[in-house]
């Protein structure tokens, strides 16, 4: 349940009036329009936030991935988590829009997903299957019917291949869409052709800090002009896309521009009437019911009904904000819809029958929203286990018996909803999970504006001069059927060296939930044993190099960990996946006198890793950074850290005097935009490749080739050959260094296929008595997999200098 500041904070964040307004906004077009984009945060938001708030267009943002390949500012998520995490900010990222989601990927299991950067759309291709994107593409626009699809990036060198992947397959989708022999699987679930009406290209670069598009966009066709302000925030249109873009808060999203963009141009690349000639993305489109009345495939009483159902929404909205005369004006314009859609030809109905129902839902949303009938809906607790009871209660407004109010709680199959008692203006039910209820999804498939999203809402009914209108609403929190029991190893990896010395580690099996039985079940000669400190895991006799696993047992059956996300801008929502204590026995030296600081941001887990390894590591937090240095032989400093720690930017001279005393400073990779100044943060100059596409190396099997073999970082404790660089995951590294001081020597190359070799992966420089090493290889993300090689090169790399 919302805590009573989180609860005020939601109000406030968007009072009645907005969202009558915006209800109200809804109905003046009848054009859906979709932006289709490879990851969360990829919708061109300002632009969006035009064509819903301004012109009153249905907006859709399709989203290839949960974007669970890529990076975190906020914290520790990754992979599985970071998606679910990046899925709800995408929703909320809507949800300031007014906008609707519809996912094509289902999270890292599923063949398309964010599986790293790429720069080629082949290459991704590659991984989700050019058909398989294709053919959800034609799913979703037979399903949600858009008349206008828009791309935001372009299929061109210098991009992003997931971008250049959702690019060439949006385009080829709108053929197929609208083809009655492909895919014919699609009309058995009650889809039908659908004829995309335009199809638009961007007409800007998408050049920048990240990308590099090597071919100029095309001729602008049509100007997206949006002049002014919306009138229920008096807030420049680009100014509430900042507003979504601030909930993708763990790509660093949100800003603040000096001027708001008003203008975005388009390349209409497709119509279906062959048009090129335009001043408005609206020309050639039925764009509202007056549009639609006036139809050829309509006439009598239907094409009669539909102009005075669009007469009468243009009463409601001219009377924002008096609530009485837009329910009479809204009440007259569903009778008359509603006569519209009983009396259509069939020919009308077939083209535009969902038009006319998407209208009468959006209509009796903003019924209920004049009425002000509804507050909310909570359920306590907000999340279930199988066998578990809760309560639902729903508040209304004071008043609301007069309309007749029914509830109607939505819940997934083994969930079910009694009528428990009516205090006031609240309605409660008891709410049961059976005992074989199926735990939730993960990865919701859409999300929608108007409610009904997830495993559970409700659905309000009220009568209005003998109109119901019906509306859904979502609960306060998201709805979760999740084991009643959990296990967290502690901890979840093991790093065993193979040299032997030491054969015991103790281990903390947490069990949260409903009390069961656990066990461990052993692999590969590993042992359980019990002392009175607690358990202790003992190593074979004989240790061979490679991966073992431990998999604790809840009950006899494999077991789960429940891993929480919780951030101010999304909310609560729980992860799932099977827990296992991963041993990883390795050929592993450690330096000898190592003694590390750590300085982190938040964003990687080396730290923890190093200690793993048997370093002896401090974490450095803004006290410990003020204090005395010279107690530490090596201190590295984490991914980003520069641009999230303010108290580690003001220490940077601090770390030079480090270096000059004889410290060795290692640095993780860094962006240009996290507060790395290169004639400043670094001891010596150290620019930092931009557009990092052009300083990166995607494939993780791109050869390494060593180019001072017998460096002392490369050479000891752990001699670094090709074995280290095999088995690599995702990607070689980003954000090289692109030019630097003459004391740094380059220690690594390589690069992409058909790409010039890059030097900057690796870098030291002998500075005083110290030593300062950069490296942008994702050793971070190579020790979370626990890959051999990564251990290795840490471990030369934290060595005195």
């Amino acid at each position: 349940m919302l805590t009573a500041r989180e609860r005020i904070e939601r109000q406030k964040s968007i009072p009645s009036l907005i969202r009558l307004h915006r209800a109200l906004s809804r109905l003046k077009s009848t054009v859906t329009m979709m932006n289709t984009g490879a990851h969360p945060d990829d919708e061109q938001s300002g632009m969006l936030a035009y064509f819903r708030l301004g012109l009153g267009m249905r907006v859709i943002v399709a989203c290839s991935t949960r974007g669970e390949g890529g990076q975190n500012a906020l914290g520790p998520e990754r992979l599985g988590v970071l998606g679910m995490m990046r899925t709800r900010e995408m929703e909320e990222a809507a949800r300031a829009l007014d906008s609707d989601v519809h996912w094509l990927g289902h999270g890292p299991e599923d063949p398309v997903h964010d599986f790293g950067f790429s720069k080629d759309g082949d290459q991704t291709f590659d991984r989700w299957g050019e058909m398989r994107t294709v053919e959800r593409l034609v799913r979703a626009y037979r399903a949600e019917r858009p008349d206008i699809v828009i791309p935001t990036f372009l299929d061109v060198p210098g991009q992003h291949g997931h971008h250049r992947a959702m690019t060439r397959a949006a385009e080829k989708a709108i053929r197929l869409a609208a083809d009655p022999q492909a895919f014919p699987e699609h009309f058995q679930e009650g889809l039908s052709p659908w004829q995309v009406e335009k199809y638009y290209l961007p007409a800007w670069s998408g050049g920048g800090d990240t990308y590099d598009d090597e071919v100029p966009p095309p001729d602008a066709t049509v100007i997206v002009d949006a002049p002014g302000r919306e009138p229920a925030t008096g807030v420049e249109y680009d100014r509430i896309g900042e507003w979504s873009r601030y909930y993708h808060a763990s790509q660093g999203m949100g800003h603040w521009p000096e001027l708001a963009d008003t203008r975005w141009p388009l390349h209409l690349l497709l119509a279906t009437d062959g048009t090129r000639n335009e001043t408005s993305v609206l020309d050639g489109l039925s764009a509202s019911l007056a549009d639609l009345a006036a139809s050829k495939d309509i006439a009598g009483d239907a094409a009669q009904a539909l102009a005075a159902a669009g007469a009468a929404i243009d009463r409601a909205i001219a009377a924002f904000p008096a609530s009485d005369a837009i329910i009479a004006a809204l009440t007259d314009a569903a009778r008359q819809l509603a006569t519209a859609r009983a009396s259509a030809s069939p020919a009308f109905l077939e083209l535009h029958r969902h038009r006319l129902e998407r209208k009468a839902r959006e209509i009796d949303a903003a019924l209920i929203e004049a009425a002000g009938i509804f507050d909310r809906a909570m359920l306590s607790p907000a999340t279930l286990s199988p066998g578990e009871t809760a309560k639902l209660s729903v508040d209304l407004a004071p008043g609301s018996e007069a309309r007749s109010v029914a509830i109607e709680p939505v819940l997934p199959a083994g969930i079910s909803a009694v009528a428990d008692s009516r205090t006031g203006s609240r309605r409660s039910f008891a709410v049961t999970a059976a005992g074989d209820a199926a735990y939730s999804g993960l990865y919701p498939p859409a999300w929608s504006a108007l409610g009904g999203n997830g495993d559970a809402h409700v659905i309000v009914s009220a009568t209005f001069d003998g109109h119901t209108a019906r509306a859904t609403f979502d609960f306060e929190e998201a709805f979760a059927v999740l084991p009643a029991s959990s296990v967290v190893m502690e901890p979840e990896a093991l790093v065993v060296p193979l040299d032997g010395n030491r054969r015991e580690w103790p281990v903390k099996t947490s069990l949260a939930g409903k009390d069961a039985p656990v066990s461990l079940g052993m692999d590969g000669g590993w042992s359980l044993a019990q002392t009175e400190a607690g358990q202790i895991v003992r190593a074979p006799a004989t240790l061979a190099t490679g991966l073992a696993t431990i998999t604790p047992l809840v009950g006899g059956r494999p077991a789960l960990r429940l891993t929480p996300i919780a951030y101010p801008h999304i909310g609560r929502v729980t992860h799932r996946q099977p827990e296992t204590l991963r041993v990883l026995t390795l050929d592993l030296k450690l330096p000898q006198g190592a003694r590390v600081g750590y300085v982190g941001g938040g964003a990687d887990r080396v730290g923890l890793w190093l200690s793993r390894m048997g370093l002896d590591v401090t974490e450095l937090d803004a006290r410990a950074l003020a204090g005395d240095l010279s107690q530490f032989t090596t201190i590295v400093v984490g991914i980003f850290a520069f641009g999230i720690r303010k108290d580690l930017a003001a220490a940077t001279e601090k770390l030079h005097r480090f270096v000059e005393a004889g410290g060795h400073l290692v640095t993780l990779y860094h962006r240009p935009t996290d507060g790395w100044n290169p004639l400043a943060t670094p001891p010596r100059r150290l620019d930092i490749g931009s557009p990092s596409l052009r300083w990166r190396v995607t494939d993780p099997a791109a050869e390494v080739t060593v180019l001072a073999p017998d460096h002392v970082l490369l050479d000891g404790p752990n001699k670094i050959g090709p074995q280290d660089w095999s088995g690599w995951d995702k990607e070689r590294g980003l954000y090289f260094a692109a030019r630097w001081d003459e004391a740094y020597e380059p220690l690594l190359s390589m690069h992409d296929v058909n790409e010039q070799p890059l030097t900057g992966a690796l870098v030291s420089a002998a500075i005083g008595k110290g030593r300062h090493t950069h490296t942008s290889l994702v050793l971070h993300h190579q020790l979370d997999k626990l890959v051999p090689g990564a251990f290795r090169l840490m471990a030369n790399l934290v060595q005195p200098a």
